[in-house]
């Protein structure tokens, strides 16, 4: 089977639209995202549609689940809180539906799916290296795990060759045949924040036991005018040209 990744998306409906053809040439046969679909992008309905009409396998973000009130904003950043009051107030009540019954992880037949960490999903930890990937290795029952919400794609495996330590991978191809455990972050979509502005989605090929990590360009310019022409804070336009 082969799972097309999309990690977050934030309403960057140009990227999602690249990031789709790019997993359609794949030869991706299901979409899964890793959450956080809304927020801080200007076409939320549109990418919601677009997953709908995909049939992704989607779980819920912390974006996602503010959109919905079920994560209090006061921690948010003065940016991510304009665009979420801006979000809320475009939705439909189906739109608000669909993201209230999005759950907080999956368990396919070859993977799981979580948007931050897979051991406690509700807090939407970050998962930025080796120490805060262990819990979620211990509590996975797949062999690979994968999550979002720092917007930096990343591994941590459990070499099965020395299995009693963890291996940090930022490749863009991770074999999982050396491996017992493996969590991937699969970057971003809408929003990269490793200083590099292109897109990012990952191919998982169960049978060959490989993820791979692809790159692409898209029309960045096409979501700076959508979201400086909507009155977002121009500070989330501009941070899409520098990948951070």
């Amino acid at each position: 089977m082969r799972y097309g990744i999309l990690g977050d998306i934030h309403a960057n409906l140009a990227a999602l639209e690249t990031a789709l053809d790019t997993l359609e040439e794949l030869g991706a046969e299901v979409i899964v995202s890793v959450g956080d679909v809304v927020g801080y992008g200007a076409a939320p309905t549109e990418c919601i549609d677009l997953l709908r009409e995909v049939r992704a396998l989607v779980v819920k973000g912390n974006h996602d689940a503010a959109c919905v009130y079920e994560v209090d904003t006061t921690f948010f950043n003065q940016y991510a809180r304009a665009a979420i009051d801006w979000t809320r107030g475009r939705l439909s009540e189906t739109d608000l539906e669909w993201l209230r019954g999005l759950p907080l992880t999956l368990e396919l037949p070859h993977c799981q799916v979580a948007h931050g960490t897979l051991n406690s999903p509700q807090n939407f930890d970050y998962l930025l290296g080796i120490r805060d990937a262990e819990p979620t290795l211990r509590a996975m029952s797949k062999p690979v795990c994968f999550v979002g919400h720092s917007h930096i794609p990343v591994a941590v495996l459990r070499p099965a060759e020395c299995p009693e330590r963890l291996a940090y991978c930022p490749d863009p191809v991770i074999d999982l045949a050396e491996a017992t455990r493996a969590v991937v972050n699969v970057g971003s979509v809408g929003q990269p924040r490793d200083e590099d502005p292109r897109l990012a989605v990952a191919l998982f090929d169960s049978d060959q036991h490989k993820v791979w990590i692809h790159r692409r360009e898209y029309d960045i310019e096409r979501e700076v005018l959508r979201i400086r022409s909507a009155g977002l804070p121009p500070m989330l336009a501009d941070r899409l040209w520098l990948g951070v």
